[in-house]
C-alpha cells in the first residue's frame, strides 16, 4: 500500500509491528483483529421471481449496490413476506455488500460492492447475491466499519479473492471475513468516523460538480451535432436561412436547399462479400463487438480472411459502422473504418456496414446518426427479447432525413469536428480531475483507518 503524505496531518508518535505483512505497522495502543471476530452476517433471501410484483414490499437487489449507496429498484414482494422472512428486513443504516457479480474485475463490477441502507430503504427485503455485514457493537463502530471495507487493501482482498468463470464470479462469506484490519479504541473509531464523513463529503460534492460539468458539456456537444445536421450551421451573416416543410414529421421544417431522402438512397447496407472472395489468403483487422467504441475502432487483432469470411461481418476503410445491439448502439457505438490492415475488416455480425453511394457523405451520416431524434426513433424500433434488443434493418434502410448539398457536408462536418475537439478535451479534464479526487478519497480512507495518521485531536470546522 502506498504511503500517504499529506503536511495538514502527523503520524502518531509510537508505532508497533501488526504481524499482518499488508498492515505493516499500526499505533502502539491499537490492535490487528480479523473482521470474522467482529462481524455476524447474514445471507439476502432467494425469493422466486414469480413472486415478485409491482406493488408491496420494496426488494433490494445486488445489482442496486453502486458507489456506495443503494438504489430503489422496482421490484416488490407481498407485505406477508416480512413476517415469513424476517432475516431478509433491512434497517436503516446496516451495511450490504454483493457477493455475485458478472465481471470478475471486482472494483468495476457488481461483485464486492458495498452500500449502507438509507433511512426510505428502512423495512426492505433484501435479495439473493448479497450479505449483511452486523458489527459487534461493543468492539467496532458501525460507520467505522463501513469506511475499513472502503480502504484499498480491502478491495485488493476483494479482488483476490473473487472466483469464478469469465463471466460471473462471486465471494464466499469466509473469505470476504478472513481479512485483518486496524482497530483503534471505540471514542477512537468515532472520531476516524467523523473526521472521514466531513472529508468524504467535501471530495464527493466536487466529484459532483465535475459530473455534472461532464453532463452538461455532453448535453451541449448533443446540441451542436443535433442543429448541425438537422438545420445547418449558425450563420451569423444570414441567419434567415429559407426553410421548407420536409413532409416528414419527426424532421419538420428543413433548409429549402436540402433534399429529403432515405438511407438505402445513399449508402449500401451489409455490402456483399464478394469482393474479397478472391482474398482469401490476406491479412484483415478483426473487430470483436467489444472493440467497437464511439469513434473509436481498436485494431489489435489481425486474422486471415478465410478464418472470417464465414460467420462475420464484411467492411473497408471508409466504412461506417454502427453497433445494432443494446446497449452498444444506445452508447453510440459506431466509427468510421480506417485503418484497417490490407483495408479490410470482419467483424461481429451484430455490426451494420453503411458504404457511402456519394462523395463526401460518410462522416456527415455518422454524424447524423447521432442525432437525438434518430437515437430516439431507433432505440423505440428496436426488437427481441431480454436485454439484446436490435435496430431493425429495415427502419435503418428507410430513415429518411435532409442532406445538404455537398460543400456545405464538408463545412458541416468541419465545424462538428472543432466544436466536438474542444467538448472532449474539456470533458477528459473534468474525467481527469474526477480520477484524482476519487484517488484521494481513497488513500486518506486507508491512511485513517489503518493509523497512518493522527486525528485525535481533530475538530469539525465550521464549514
Amino acid at each position: 500500500m502506498s504511503e500517504f503524505k499529506d503536511s495538514k496531518y502527523l503520524a502518531y508518535p509510537e508505532y508497533k509491528d501488526s504481524g499482518i505483512e499488508w498492515l505493516r505497522k499500526i499505533p502502539s495502543h491499537w490492535r490487528a483483529i480479523p473482521l470474522k471476530l467482529i462481524v455476524d452476517t447474514r445471507k439476502g433471501v432467494a425469493f422466486k421471481s414469480s413472486d415478485f410484483t409491482s406493488e408491496g414490499v420494496r426488494v433490494v437487489k445486488a445489482s442496486d449496490i453502486k458507489r456506495l449507496t443503494i438504489n430503489s429498484s422496482e421490484v416488490y414482494l407481498p407485505a406477508s413476506y416480512i413476517s415469513v422472512y424476517p432475516k431478509a428486513v433491512l434497517r436503516k443504516g446496516e451495511i450490504i455488500l454483493s457477493t455475485v457479480g458478472s465481471n470478475p474485475d471486482v472494483k468495476n463490477s457488481a461483485v464486492g460492492q458495498i452500500g449502507v441502507v438509507p433511512e426510505h430503504l428502512h423495512g426492505t427485503l433484501l435479495n439473493q447475491n448479497t450479505v449483511v455485514f452486523e458489527p459487534n457493537k461493543n468492539i467496532v463502530h458501525g460507520m467505522f466499519l463501513f469506511k475499513v471495507i472502503q480502504m484499498n487493501g480491502y478491495r485488493d482482498h476483494l479482488d483476490l479473492n473473487a472466483h469464478g468463470t469469465a463471466n460471473q464470479s462471486s465471494l464466499s462469506i469466509a473469505d470476504m471475513l478472513n481479512f485483518y484490519i486496524s482497530l483503534p479504541p471505540k471514542e477512537e473509531q468515532t472520531q476516524i468516523a467523523s473526521f472521514l464523513d466531513h472529508e468524504t463529503t467535501k471530495i464527493d460534492t466536487l466529484i459532483e460538480k465535475q459530473q455534472q460539468l461532464i453532463d452538461l458539456l455532453k448535453e451541449k456537444r448533443q446540441a451542436v451535432i443535433s442543429h448541425a445536421v438537422t438545420k445547418g450551421i449558425p450563420n451569423k451573416e444570414h441567419p434567415n436561412v429559407a426553410m421548407k416543410d420536409s413532409g416528414v414529421e419527426c424532421l419538420g421544417e428543413v433548409p429549402e436547399h436540402w433534399v429529403v431522402s432515405k438511407v438505402k438512397y445513399l449508402a449500401e447496407l451489409t455490402p456483399k462479400k464478394t469482393e474479397v472472395e478472391n482474398l482469401k489468403n490476406t491479412l484483415c483487422s478483426f473487430i470483436p463487438m467489444e472493440k467497437l467504441k464511439k469513434d473509436t475502432l481498436v485494431l489489435d487483432e489481425i486474422r486471415q480472411v478465410s478464418e472470417v469470411f464465414d460467420g462475420y461481418t464484411y467492411f473497408k476503410n471508409e466504412d461506417l459502422l454502427v453497433a445494432k445491439v443494446t446497449p452498444c448502439f444506445e452508447n453510440q457505438n459506431m466509427v468510421i473504418a480506417r485503418g484497417l490492415q490490407n483495408g479490410i475488416g470482419f467483424g461481429s455480425s451484430e455490426i451494420y456496414v453503411l458504404r457511402s453511394k456519394l462523395d463526401c457523405f460518410n462522416d456527415f451520416l455518422y454524424y447524423r446518426l447521432q442525432e437525438d431524434i434518430f437515437m430516439d426513433l431507433a432505440t423505440g424500433e428496436m426488437t427481441g427479447a431480454g436485454g439484446l434488443k436490435r435496430v431493425p434493418s429495415d427502419f435503418l434502410s428507410n430513415f429518411q432525413f435532409a442532406l445538404p448539398p455537398v460543400q456545405e457536408r464538408l463545412e458541416i462536418v468541419e465545424y462538428i469536428k472543432n466544436y466536438v475537439t474542444k467538448f472532449d478535451k474539456l470533458m477528459k479534464y473534468a474525467e481527469s480531475a474526477i480520477e484524482l479526487m476519487q484517488e484521494r478519497r481513497k488513500a486518506l480512507i486507508s491512511a485513517a483507518v489503518t493509523g497512518k495518521i493522527d486525528l485525535r485531536n481533530w475538530e469539525q470546522p465550521n464549514d
